[in-house]
């Protein structure tokens, strides 16, 4: 591959370099795309002790990561007016060792804001359908769906979801007054498959009404494979992701008190993982994202061991690469799969048309991944702010050697050779 002004100019023999050219020959390790998380939690301005650009991205390119679509809550202000948008540019201008791109929010009573935020450059939308968990990014009922998605079809842009409705998840935990916060099994309960099911069901009519373009974002659950690809079969513009964590790990092996593992929806039975597993290979979950959403360690609860209380959300940006390959190369699965759902599919989510491939014109984004390195998560490997994850103590196949960035190495085994000099995309 020959790289010039931050573009694959070609993709030859080493005898086709010229005289001056650095060569790099990185023997038997997978040479891949850079990958593009289309799910990530960056939090900066306004909570950048959770997280922020500059130690997300790091985490970022030693995953072998090199652009991040940003989430736009959990940070203050969240990402729903045009005002924020600059502010949240603002604050990650000359911090960001990777690329990135910004999602707009959709919140109760600002379908106004949608379309300023579409010209200005957002990637597409996000909204709720439950409480967020942050007062700035309230969640949309059914009226405000309605309100939103005929703006946000104008734009062509992507409406990002997090398919759970609030009915279900109530009426279980009016239920469970004075249960155990501290056994998984309660809060699973208390998050029941119904509440992706009926959210879902509710967008496909939506998506019929309105032809919209809906993203389901963290799928958990297995029962809504069929009606999704039911609604896929029917030209309905719905795609669909799950993360990391589902595919990991299964709630059998979650020990109580283990709040780290919490996360919404939450990672469901060993069924499940096997039916996202399918629907990855068989084209009806499009892709893999990592929703890295870091918080500091007292919303944790570490010490408490309560579920309810604890903040939900899982650190892995770092790592998610390794764990996928370690639980693919177990079930037969390529690494030109892996490379379609970690970087073709999301680059093709996001609009970022120069990125999720290795071809002329492109631009030189790099991962180079050595297949075979066993080693063990520690708190010096997870480089994100916060050093909580379920996956620490996990033993890996694979891992992240190098990552580029437009030509540009940013990661290093270990090292970030260079200073910051991610861009908004």
């Amino acid at each position: 591959m020959i790289v010039e002004n931050g573009r694959v100019a070609a993709i030859a023999p080493h005898s086709a370099a010229l005289p001056d050219a650095l060569l790099k020959d990185f023997g038997d390790n997978f040479v891949l795309p850079g990958l593009i998380d289309t799910h990530i939690h960056i939090n900066e301005p306004g909570r950048t002790d959770w997280e922020g650009f500059e130690t997300a991205t790091r985490a970022a390119a030693a995953g072998g990561y090199t652009c991040l679509v940003d989430m736009p809550l959990n940070s203050i202000p969240a990402t729903t007016s045009l005002q924020a948008l600059e502010e949240k540019r603002a604050a990650a201008r000359g911090k960001a060792l990777v690329d990135y791109a910004f999602w707009g929010g959709a919140v109760a009573g600002n379908a106004q804001d949608l379309k300023p935020l579409a010209d200005a450059g957002v990637r597409g939308f996000k909204c709720f359908l439950v409480p967020s968990g942050v007062d700035e990014f309230t969640n949309l009922d059914e009226a405000g769906l309605r309100a939103a998605m005929p703006v946000i079809a104008a734009s062509g842009l992507p409406f990002l979801v997090h398919a759970e409705l609030p009915g279900p998840i109530e009426k279980l935990v009016s239920t469970l007054a004075g249960a155990d916060g501290r056994q998984y099994s309660n809060y699973l309960y208390s998050r029941p498959d119904e509440a992706e099911l009926e959210a879902i069901r509710l967008l496909i009519h939506l998506v019929r009404e309105s032809g919209c373009r809906v993203h389901i974002v963290h799928l958990a659950t297995g029962h809504a494979l069929a009606e999704l690809k039911q609604a896929c079969a029917e030209g309905l513009p719905i795609t669909v992701e799950t993360c990391p964590h589902y595919l990991y790990f299964a709630a059998e092996s979650i020990p109580d008190g283990a709040t780290q593992f919490k996360c919404a929806p939450p990672i469901r039975a060993a069924f499940h993982q096997d039916r996202l597993w399918q629907a990855l290979r068989d084209g009806d979950i499009d892709l893999i994202a990592t929703d890295h959403s870091p918080c500091p360690p007292a919303l944790k609860q570490l010490e408490t061991g309560d579920f309810f209380r604890a903040w939900g959300g899982i650190s892995s940006v770092s790592l998610a690469l390794s764990a996928i390959w370690t639980k693919a190369r177990q079930r037969d699965i390529g690494m030109a799969e892996i490379v379609r759902w970690m970087s073709e599919q999301p680059a093709k989510l996001a609009g970022l048309a120069n990125k999720g491939r290795i071809a002329i014109g492109a631009d030189a984004d790099i991962a180079v991944f050595d297949a075979d390195r066993q080693w063990t998560v520690t708190e010096d490997r997870l480089y994100f702010r916060n050093k909580i994850s379920p996956y620490l103590g996990q033993h890996f196949t694979g891992q992240v050697k190098a990552t580029f960035v437009r030509g540009q190495l940013v990661y290093d085994d270990g090292r970030f050779p260079t200073q910051p000099a991610g861009q908004e995309i």
